[in-house]
C-alpha cells in the first residue's frame, strides 16, 4: 500500500499585508492611514455594517476596529467577525475612558486593543504579531487540509477486489465514531489506512495521536495513555498529559494492540464503556471524547484463548474489523506499486527517474513480500540510490529477490508442505500469467488472449474472478 505523492505549488508570492481600519471619525481614520501605508494595503470605512462587507469581499490580515461607533458598536462588529472568521486577528480602538470595555473585548477574542492617541511605534509592534499569528494559523490550516487530501483513500493505491473491499468498508465507518479494528501483517499499510480513517471523519481537524503498544515499556505504558500526577512514581517529577488527552475530540490510534498487557487492557476498556480515566497518581476521572482505532498483526483469538488478551476488550474494539491483504495475496496491485514507489522516491531524492526492465518486473512480481508494501518502498528507494544506471535490471536485484526467481519449484513445494492450499496456488500462478501476458501486450486485452491462446471473453472472466484491473496504463517508471 502506498499513497500517490502529490506536487507541491510553488511558493507564494511575497504580498503586503492587508488591514482594516474601522472608525467612525475621519481624522483617526486619516491618521492611520499616514501612519501605516508604507507597511500595509489600506481598507478604510466608517461603520460595522461597512467592515462586516468589506471583510466579506476580501478577509484582511488584521482589523483594527473602534469600539465606540452609532449602530452597531465595535464589541457587536467583534462578536460577529469572531463568529465568521475565528482567525481573524482584531486590535481594538479605544479611548482611555473604555479601556475596561477594551479588557472585556479581549475575552471575547480580541488579539489586543491600543488606545488614543496611538503611541505609533506600540501601534505597529501590535499589528506585527497579529499578523504574524494570524499567518501561523492560517499555515497550520493549510497543512492540515494538504495532509488531509494525502491521506484520503482514493490516492491510496489498490485496484485489486479485497483492497476495493477494504475501501468501502473505510468509505462506510470513518464519518461515524465507531471504533475500528485494522489487522494485517507488518508492513501491509494499517497506519495508512487509520489516517484514512481519521481524515475522512468529522475529526478531520483535532488531533490525530499514534501510540504504538510495543515500542513502550510495559511498566510506562499505562502513564504513556493516561498521564500522570507530579510525584506519582520515582520519575514522574512534574504532570504530564497522557495521549487520551491530547487526543480529546480527535482519534488515538493505538498500534499493536495484542501487546498491551492485562491490567492496561481493563483500564482501556474503562475509557471505553465510560468515556473517563484516572491519571497515574489522580483521584479526579477525566473525561475525553476520543475515537479510538486499534491495529495488530496478532491472531487475538489465539490472545483470547491463552489469556493474554480480554474477550471483553476484544469485542469493544472489533465494532468493526478491516483486513488488509499481505502483499502477495494482491500482486495485480504490484505494478501500480512499483510505478508508485520508482516516481514518489526518485522525487523526494531529486534524482532522475529510472526504468525497471522487464526481467526486474518479473522478479519483482515472483517474489513473496515478507514485508509487505513496506519491503517493496524500501526495495524500490535502495535501487534507485545504488543502481548507477537509468535501468534497473535483474542483475541489480538484492540476492533474494533473483533467487526467487530462479526458483521454479517454490509454489510446488508451498503446496506440498501444506504451507499453501492447491486452490490458491493455481489461483496465484493464474494471476501471475495473466497478469504478465497484459505486461507485455501494454494491457490490451485481445493482444494479450492471443498470447495465452484463448479467447478475449474467457479472458475477461478469468481476470474479474481473480480481481485483475483491465484499465491500468503504462507510464513512467516501468519499461515495456
Amino acid at each position: 500500500m502506498g499513497e500517490n505523492g502529490s506536487s507541491q505549488g510553488a511558493p507564494e508570492t511575497l504580498r503586503r499585508r492587508r488591514a482594516l481600519i474601522v472608525d467612525d471619525e475621519a481624522g483617526v481614520r486619516e491618521s492611520l492611514r499616514m501612519v501605516l501605508k508604507d507597511a500595509y494595503d489600506l481598507v478604510a470605512v466608517s461603520s460595522g455594517s461597512e467592515a462586516l462587507e468589506a471583510v466579506a469581499k476580501g478577509a484582511p490580515d488584521v482589523v483594527l476596529l473602534d469600539i465606540v461607533m452609532p449602530g452597531m458598536d465595535g464589541m457587536q462588529v467583534l462578536e460577529e467577525l469572531r463568529t465568521r472568521y475565528p482567525n481573524l486577528p482584531v486590535v481594538m480602538l479605544t479611548a482611555t475612558k473604555t479601556v475596561k470595555t477594551a479588557v472585556g473585548a479581549m475575552k471575547l477574542g480580541a488579539f489586543d486593543y491600543v488606545t488614543k492617541p496611538f503611541d505609533v511605534e506600540e501601534l505597529r509592534l501590535i499589528l506585527e504579531k497579529a499578523t504574524e499569528n494570524a499567518a501561523l494559523v492560517r499555515e497550520v490550516e493549510e497543512l492540515r487540509t494538504e495532509v488531509g487530501r494525502r491521506y484520503q483513500i482514493e490516492n491510496i493505491i489498490g485496484r485489486s477486489v479485497r483492497m476495493q473491499e477494504v475501501f468501502r468498508t473505510v468509505i462506510t465507518v470513518a464519518p461515524l465514531k465507531t471504533t475500528v479494528m485494522i489487522t494485517g501483517e507488518s508492513g501491509t499499510g494499517k497506519e495508512l489506512i487509520a489516517k484514512a480513517i481519521h481524515y475522512g471523519s468529522p475529526r478531520a481537524r483535532r488531533p490525530l495521536v499514534t501510540l504504538n503498544c510495543a515500542a513502550i515499556p510495559e511498566t510506562l505504558l499505562e502513564s504513556e495513555l493516561f498521564g500522570h500526577e507530579k510525584g506519582s512514581f520515582t520519575d514522574a517529577h512534574s504532570k504530564k498529559l497522557g495521549q487520551f488527552e491530547l487526543a480529546h475530540e480527535g482519534t488515538l490510534f493505538l498500534d499493536e494492540i495484542g501487546e498491551m498487557r492485562p491490567d492496561t487492557q481493563a483500564k482501556l476498556l474503562r475509557v471505553l464503556e465510560h468515556g473517563e480515566f484516572l491519571r497515574v497518581g489522580g483521584s479526579k476521572p477525566i473525561s475525553v471524547d476520543v475515537r479510538i482505532i486499534a491495529a495488530t498483526n496478532r491472531d487475538l483469538a489465539l490472545g483470547i484463548k491463552d489469556g493474554s488478551f480480554r474477550p471483553d476488550l476484544y469485542y469493544r474494539l472489533n465494532v468493526v474489523s478491516v483486513h488488509l491483504p499481505p502483499l502477495r495475496e494482491r500482486r495485480d496491485d504490484l505494478v501500480l506499486l512499483i510505478r508508485h514507489f520508482a516516481q514518489l522516491k526518485a522525487k523526494e531524492m531529486g534524482i532522475p527517474e529510472k526504468i525497471l526492465k522487464p526481467e526486474a518486473v518479473d522478479a519483482l512480481l515472483s517474489y513473496p513480500w515478507p514485508g509487505n508494501v513496506r519491503e517493496l518502498e524500501n526495495l524500490i528507494e535502495r535501487l534507485l540510490v545504488l543502481c548507477e544506471s537509468q535501468s534497473i535490471g535483474f542483475q541489480d536485484l538484492p540476492e533474494q529477490v533473483r533467487r526467487t526467481e530462479q526458483d521454479p519449484g517454490s509454489i510446488k513445494d508451498q503446496v506440498l508442505q501444506g504451507r499453501k492450499s492447491l486452490g490458491s496456488a493455481v489461483d496465484e500462478f493464474e494471476r501471475e500469467i495473466i497478469t504478465e501476458a497484459l505486461l507485455k501486450t501494454d494491457f490490451n486485452q485481445t493482444r494479450a488472449a492471443d498470447l495465452l491462446g484463448t479467447t478475449r471473453r474467457i479472458l475477461k472472466y478469468r481476470m474479474d474472478k481473480l480481481g485483475i484491473g483491465g484499465g491500468l496504463s503504462s507510464g513512467p517508471g516501468l519499461e515495456r
